[in-house]
């Protein structure tokens, strides 16, 4: 779970967000992002049902990236919105090859 410092909740930052946020997508994920102008950084993850229809399987993925993502908050650029964008393709993914998928995500953004 993130720090509730870190958490992306308002509703119109995410949309916001979605609106003029920049993007980078690889197999299995995507993030879109955004400076916020802040000393932190702050995180959503989004996993549609048409990545599953099972909640169980969903929240497994939103529990992993969230894991994999509080590791990397030291060594991540600060003042940045960042939401995860989970496509069907990462149900089959283990957490290591997640976290590999996260972080050349974040490389190819120049967040990392």
């Amino acid at each position: 779970m993130f720090l509730s410092v870190n958490r992306l909740r308002n509703d119109t930052d995410i949309k916001t967000l979605f609106s003029r946020g920049k993007s980078v997508f690889d197999i299995c994920l995507g993030i879109k992002f955004r400076k916020n102008n802040l000393a932190f950084s702050r995180f959503a993850v989004v996993v549609g049902t048409k990545v599953s229809k099972k909640a169980v399987i969903r929240n497994r993925i939103k529990r992993r990236i969230r894991a994999i993502v509080e590791k990397q908050i030291p060594n991540l650029q600060k003042g940045f919105d960042v939401m995860f964008l989970v496509k069907k393709e990462a149900i089959v993914l283990t957490p290591t090859e997640l976290e590999d998928q996260l972080i050349r995500i974040f490389k190819r953004a120049k967040l990392l």
